[in-house]
Formats: structure tokens, C-alpha cells, sequence
């Protein structure tokens, strides 16, 4: 049997795969145990310097499997143990991770799609706030994410309905980066980290922790935070070999290192 996770590595930087298709990738526990121990390994490996997340099968992910789940229960223990460690891995891992949604992204799928920091998406792709058919509020970042990206109406809208929203849509609203062909979206999702592996990947860490303080911080706040950022941006071989390639008309060769 196949792992919930599958793990491609590859030159610079690894595919997470949900794998659990027969279930349209639903959460269970031990595949959050798997793609978290697999987040933690791809952090902690200075060769992996991008991430792709991607789904197996006919959908990127549908939430938790409600079989799991049944009945009355401790919700926001589950929320606790497994969904906002996941979404915090996310924002906080020190590298870009893109995801690759394909088919239906619903409840917490749809909101750990919004977590990662560049999302591709097929034109049949749907994004579902499930969370309202079956009495249950949005979860994993949702009603942190929805109103900051596509704005209070819509995010209360999607919340409230829980209208499947097409790709499209999505990405003409600012929710999501890009829409591809069905056909195209893994060969651009995998150019596009691959691509990512090449570039500074301690200034893009950097940059992911500014934007990620920036929902929070007062302007003045920002600015002190983006003079401390830049301080130790310029302190890299990166920015040294950014500048040499810069005055010398060639393509710079990035390290990802810090020192």
C-alpha cells in the first residue's frame, strides 16, 4: 500500500503528493502525521530549497475525511493537533512552497491550497468553503485568509453559501496566482519551483516573514521590520553575487546560503 504522502525530491527542491485519491485526498491522521514530518524534513534540509505541493488522483484535497469524524466530537482538538500546526508550517517554512491544485479544493483543502505561498491552479479546479453544509465554521486560516485577499463580501459570501468557486474566478478575484490548462499544470507547477530553487532562498524567506507580518504591523511597524529584514538580506552571498551579476550583464548563480 502506498504512503497518504508521497515525497519526490528532486535537483533543489521536493513534491509532496496527498496521496489518498480514492478519498479525494481527505485528511485522515496519519497522513497530517506524514506530510508534517515531511514539511519538517524539507525545512530542515539545506539542499531542498522550494516546495510543491500537489494532490494525486482527480482532486487536490477535500478537507478532513468525515469518516474520521463522526458524530459529536472535539473538533478544535483536531484543529489544535493537526490543521493549524499544518497551516503554520506553511507560513513559516524558510523556503517558497507552491501548490498545484487540480480538481475540487474544499473546506481545509481549499485553505491549506491559500496557505502556501503561490497557487497554480487547473481551469477546472473549484474552491469550496464546505464548511456551512455541514454546520461547521471555516477553519485553517480561512476566515484569516478569505477577507484579506478577495475582501469582506466575497469572503462572507463563500463562507456563508459554500458555492464552489472556479478557478478562474479565483484567480480574476485575487485569490489565487495563476490559472493553466488541466493538461499544463504539473509541468508548470514544477517549472515554476524549480525555478525557485535557483533564486536567493534566504531573501525569499525573508520576504514570506514581512508579508507575513504585514496583517498585523501599523506602517511604521512595517518599515522597522523591512529595515531589520533588508539588514540581513545584505549581509548574504546572495546579494553579493546578485550585485557582481548585476554590473557584469550575466545571469547570477544564487547559493540559497546565509553565510
Amino acid at each position: 500500500m502506498e504512503p497518504s504522502v508521497l515525497v519526490d525530491r528532486r535537483d533543489g527542491w521536493v513534491r509532496l503528493v496527498l496521496n489518498r485519491p480514492d478519498r479525494l485526498n481527505s485528511f485522515n491522521e496519519e497522513m497530517h502525521r506524514r506530510l508534517a514530518a515531511a514539511l519538517d524534513e524539507a525545512g530542515a534540509d539545506d539542499a531542498c530549497r522550494a516546495v510543491l505541493l500537489s494532490g494525486a488522483g482527480r482532486g487536490f484535497c477535500a478537507g478532513q475525511d468525515l469518516s474520521d469524524r463522526v458524530g459529536p466530537a472535539d473538533l478544535g482538538a483536531t484543529i489544535d493537533a493537526f490543521y493549524n500546526p499544518l497551516v503554520r508550517r506553511l507560513r513559516a517554512l524558510r523556503k517558497p512552497v507552491v501548490c498545484a491544485v487540480n480538481g475540487v479544493a474544499a473546506g481545509a483543502g481549499a485553505n491549506i491550497a491559500l496557505a502556501c505561498d503561490i497557487v497554480l491552479a487547473a481551469r477546472s479546479a473549484k474552491f469550496i468553503q464546505a464548511f456551512a453544509k455541514i454546520g461547521l465554521v471555516p477553519d485553517s486560516g480561512g476566515t484569516f485568509f478569505l477577507p484579506r485577499l478577495i475582501g469582506d463580501a466575497r469572503a462572507r459570501a463563500l463562507a456563508m453559501l459554500a458555492e464552489p468557486l472556479p478557478a478562474e474566478r479565483a484567480e480574476a478575484w485575487g485569490l489565487i496566482w495563476k490559472v493553466v490548462d488541466d493538461a499544463a499544470l504539473a509541468a508548470e507547477a514544477e517549472t515554476l519551483t524549480a525555478h525557485l530553487a535557483t533564486q536567493p532562498t534566504v531573501g525569499l524567506a525573508l520576504a514570506k516573514e514581512a508579508l507575513n507580518a504585514s496583517a498585523d504591523n501599523d506602517l511604521d511597524a512595517q518599515l522597522d521590520l523591512e529595515r531589520d529584514l533588508q539588514r540581513k538580506a545584505g549581509a548574504t552571498p546572495d546579494y553579493a553575487e546578485g550585485v557582481r551579476a548585476f554590473l557584469e550583464k550575466r545571469a547570477p548563480k544564487f547559493s540559497g546560503r546565509s553565510s
